[in-house]
């Protein structure tokens, strides 16, 4: 089975989801403020397909932007922040 945000999206929303998007949220800006950009797999724990989830939310709401093109690997995706401050 591959990743599906759609899928994914609703775990974002729980209690725990809530807790370890804030942290995936925490990490990449703290990370992003030390070295312009981060990736992905420097903010991953646990269940990866919930990480990327939380990514692509966090890209939803114009916290983080994602600077990689097509065919890159989940892990590798690259990111800056986004146009909200």
């Amino acid at each position: 089975m591959a990743y599906d945000y759609a899928r994914e999206k609703p775990a974002l929303f729980t209690e725990q989801g809530q807790v370890d998007f804030l942290t995936i949220r925490d990490g990449a800006k703290e990370l992003i403020r030390k070295a312009g950009a981060v990736r992905a797999d420097k903010v991953m724990f646990g269940d990866s397909w919930f990480c990327m989830a939380a990514l692509d939310r966090l890209v939803e709401l114009h916290e983080l932007r994602e600077i990689t093109g097509d065919n890159v690997m989940g892990q590798h995706r690259v990111f800056v922040t986004g146009s909200k401050p």
